[in-house]
């Protein structure tokens, strides 16, 4: 499973935390975003390369409006999680992922790096599955399909 185009059943049924701190299954932000292009940043706050990253992902943010931003945290507590969003004023669609790389989400990723980059079509389907910079050419030609 090199690059898969759909999310695992076990992807799509973890269960994450909102901003809010509302259960919501991934599937859940796949279905509220279906008709959007998204562009999915795994991240923690603990990852220099992440945030680094992060005047990047804004100006990626302002050259592409369209695109939807999903950012799925690996942070190890929620207030940890939180505090980096307002520290770094990260704008988009934020989920913690309460189980991390353990987790069905994990398991699909199949990667122990951060950040990790993808690109979801309107149809909610897999077009870029890793990119680990922002900056990859790949993340804009996926966009483009």
């Amino acid at each position: 499973m090199n690059s898969p185009t759909t999310f695992s059943e076990k992807a799509v049924n973890e269960s994450f935390f909102d901003i809010n701190n509302k259960s919501v299954l991934f599937k859940e932000v796949l279905n509220r975003n279906i008709g959007k292009k998204i562009l999915i940043n795994v991240w923690a706050s603990w990852c220099s390369d992440c945030v680094v990253g992060f005047p990047d992902v804004k100006e990626f943010q302002k050259n592409h409006p369209n695109v939807k931003s999903v950012f799925l945290s690996l942070d190890r507590s929620v207030f940890l999680w939180k505090k980096a969003i307002d520290k770094y004023n990260i704008e988009g669609e934020h989920y913690f992922m309460k189980n991390g790389l353990n987790g069905g989400f994990g398991d699909f990723l199949n990667s122990n790096w951060t950040p990790r980059y993808m690109v979801v079509n309107e149809k909610g389907e897999i077009e870029l599955f890793k990119a680990k910079k922002i900056t990859d050419k790949r993340i804009v030609e996926a966009l483009k399909k």
